[in-house]
């Protein structure tokens, strides 16, 4: 079986971050290594946390899919420490890129 060709992709914000929204957890990268990657809870405590670990980063911005109903508190939570959010909605996300899906919960690249 051929092995999959890695994708990097250039940073073009050091201040920016990634957010898989989820309806159990959400997944955060600050940047393009495993240990980049964090995972946090849905509850207030949680996501009070996820804040503070991207402002230790210099995150002053994030992207993340409007999914179901699970983005709105995490939204609130990010307005409210000063972070802009960037909302997307999938739908077009996806069909713009065709063959790229990154799942920062497992951290692969198909």
């Amino acid at each position: 079986m051929p092995r999959k060709k890695k994708i990097e992709m250039e940073v073009v914000n050091h201040n920016a971050a990634g957010i898989d929204v989820g309806s159990k957890s959400h997944f955060v990268a600050v940047g393009q290594a495993l240990e980049d990657v964090k995972e946090f809870g849905v509850y207030a405590e949680d996501l009070i946390k996820l804040c503070e670990w991207l402002l230790s980063y210099g995150i002053t911005t994030v992207a993340m899919e409007s999914t179901g109903d699970y983005w709105q508190n995490l939204y609130v939570e990010l307005q409210k420490h000063g972070i802009e959010v960037i909302l997307c909605n999938g739908k077009f996300t996806k069909h713009d890129v065709p063959t790229v899906r990154f799942n920062f919960g497992k951290r692969i690249a198909a």
